[in-house]
């Protein structure tokens, strides 16, 4: 088994589990799955950049070079992410003071009859 074949399916396995986090109907799992889908792009980001050894990322004459472009697409993902993950948490506190509760769609549970 390879490295790449390992690290294309944990990637799949945090996407798939960001998807099912998703689609459930309480507001925090939703923004758990919004935050793992989050980390597995950054990991793919990440790890479409490749890893150099010993390369450096400043141009030098005859030398292989690092791309930078990724570690720096990936820590702008981190802080936006970051941002977008408490504004979401702002908007389900939010909602959840509005409309008494728990529910993406405001409604309240139809097991227990109750919001909470």
């Amino acid at each position: 088994m390879s490295m790449e074949f390992l690290l294309a399916s944990g990637i799949g396995w945090v996407v798939a589990v960001g998807i099912y986090l998703l689609l459930r109907g309480r507001t925090y799992p939703v923004v758990l799955g919004l935050s793992l889908i989050g980390y597995a792009v950054n990991v793919f980001i990440f790890t479409m950049g490749r890893l150099w050894m010993g390369a450096p990322p400043i141009l030098e004459p005859g030398k292989v070079l690092a791309d930078p472009l990724p570690q720096a697409l990936v820590l702008t993902a981190i802080v936006i992410g970051f941002a977008t993950t408490g504004f979401i948490i702002e908007l389900a506190l939010r909602s959840r003071h509005e409309n008494d509760s728990d529910q993406v769609d405001g409604k309240a549970d139809r097991e227990t009859g109750s919001g909470a």
